[in-house]
């Protein structure tokens, strides 16, 4: 057995733990006397209601715990490395990669490529299938592990071999076969490079995916993002309105016989498709519980909703409305070019009803990455304090309070992707900042309430493949 075992960073206070008398330092060494690979050994080995931890304690001393608990209970504790393990690393070099169109002398971490399933199950993260061995799909499969997210991109196996430039990536797909067969929920992505993988390929793709349904509940198809740092790499080339239109009807039509046949609309685009070719969103019933809300599909028509919600709740509050009444603000919000619209929409229906109400909505242009580049989660600080001081020398006020929405920074920090700190942009632009959730019914109270402050951790993004910070 492996002697060299999990170091405890913390114990949680009131927890099986803390009540064992284990310690930071403390060194979680087997359960029920069998080596622990990574956290998923260690939930799975945590499901009996009895088991026997061994630690080593920080003298030497090795105490067996004896543990009568809940199904489901673990002990409480907090590890010095949250997988267990070592991070698995990308061996890949897809032609649409994000960080391969990284610039240079950003901070380390940005720069790594992870393909770790374990972090699709513990973060959502999209895996290409490429590291995973048949060990891993059996162990996925024993622990019933789901879902799996799963960048597909195709289901052409000798296209799948050049776009994720992986000699292995084709015949990785059987995995999917595996899955399918062991009954494991899954999610998938294609993200679509014009005049590679659409147009019939993309037809065949999602009808070979359609094989998988009930147990792949979703499949979203995303236009690769292109930043300006492209030399060297695959020449792409960006969707027109036409071509964007094309791959929507292509799939609304798949979605009307999937929700026939299974009751899921399955197959998805991204809002970017939507905005490309200037159409309305699909309505809320047909993202089926927005299951690929983290791929960007069905955001706008989610704030849309929380939004029309929220204001609902404000009109019908007696307090409410005299809030809105009496409401004295300025305030500028700040977001990507993609949201623009949306969110423009909704601050002029919040100055609608309330007349002492100003929202100036700036949408943010990409210079660091380029144009081509408009999710709010991309946007630097570096480009929103030149962008707005263009805007305050040009004689507009910013007013009392700048929204910018929490998916512009690094989860739990305070910190923009090019390390510029929300204290940076307060001190050059003279202007408090409120870090909002990019939710709608967020976006009223943040309004509605200048004490507003987020109540949890944000866990809402906007991927962009290959890309996770």
């Amino acid at each position: 057995m492996n002697r060299t075992g999990h170091v405890v960073k913390e114990v949680m206070p009131g927890s099986i733990a803390e009540e064992m008398g284990m310690e930071p330092g403390d060194v979680l060494l087997s359960i029920n006397n069998q080596e622990i690979e990574d956290v998923f050994d260690y939930r799975y080995l945590m499901k009996d209601e009895y088991v026997e931890a061994l630690v080593r304690k920080a003298d030497g001393e090795e105490w067996l715990l004896e543990i009568d608990k809940e199904y489901d209970e673990d002990l409480g504790v907090e590890f010095e490395n949250g997988l267990m393990s070592d991070y698995r690393s990308c061996s890949n070099k897809c032609i649409f990669c994000f960080i391969d169109q990284m610039p240079p002398g950003m901070r380390e971490t940005l720069y790594f490529k992870d393909d770790d399933s374990r972090l699709s199950f513990l973060q959502g993260n999209y895996i290409t299938l490429t590291n995973m061995s048949e060990k891993d799909v059996e162990r996925i499969i024993q622990m019933q592990l789901a879902p799996i997210n799963i960048s597909v991109q195709t289901t052409n196996p000798g296209l799948r071999c050049q776009m994720l430039h992986n000699r292995f990536a084709g015949e990785k797909l059987r995995f999917l076969d595996r899955f399918y067969e062991g009954h494991v929920e899954m999610n998938g992505q294609i993200v679509c490079c014009k005049g590679v993988n659409d147009g019939e390929e993309l037809r065949r793709s999602i009808t070979d995916l359609m094989k998988y349904l009930p147990f792949m509940r979703s499949v979203s198809v995303v236009p690769a993002g292109m930043t300006k740092y492209r030399e060297g790499l695959y020449p792409l080339a960006l969707f027109t309105k036409e071509e964007a239109g094309q791959v929507i009807d292509m799939i609304e039509a798949y979605q009307t016989l999937c929700f026939d046949q299974y009751g899921l609309h399955f197959i998805h685009a991204s809002d970017e498709f939507y905005m490309l070719a200037e159409r309305d969103f699909p309505e809320e019933a047909r993202y089926d519980g927005y299951i690929q809300l983290e791929n960007g599909v069905g955001m706008m028509r989610l704030f849309r909703e929380e939004f029309a919600e929220a204001m609902r709740k404000a009109m019908d509050d007696h307090d409410g409305q005299e809030r809105l009444a009496g409401l004295r603000r300025t305030l500028t919000v700040a977001t990507g070019k993609l949201a623009f619209s949306v969110i423009q929409e909704a601050a002029e229906e919040l100055c609608r009803v309330c007349p002492g109400l100003t929202v100036h909505v700036c949408p943010i242009r990409n210079d660091f990455f380029g144009e081509t580049i408009t999710v709010a989660g991309l946007v630097t600080g570096q480009d929103l304090i030149a962008q707005l001081k263009e805007r305050q020398q040009g004689g507009q006020s910013l007013g009392e309070a700048l929204f910018v929405p929490a998916n512009m920074l690094r989860s739990g920090e305070q910190v923009f992707l090019d390390d510029v700190t929300v204290q940076d942009v307060e001190r050059a632009l003279g202007i408090a900042v409120t870090v909002i959730e990019p939710g709608g019914g967020d976006f009223v109270e943040a309004v509605l309430h200048p004490d507003y402050h987020m109540n949890r951790a944000n866990e809402n993004f906007v991927y962009v493949q290959g890309y996770d910070r």
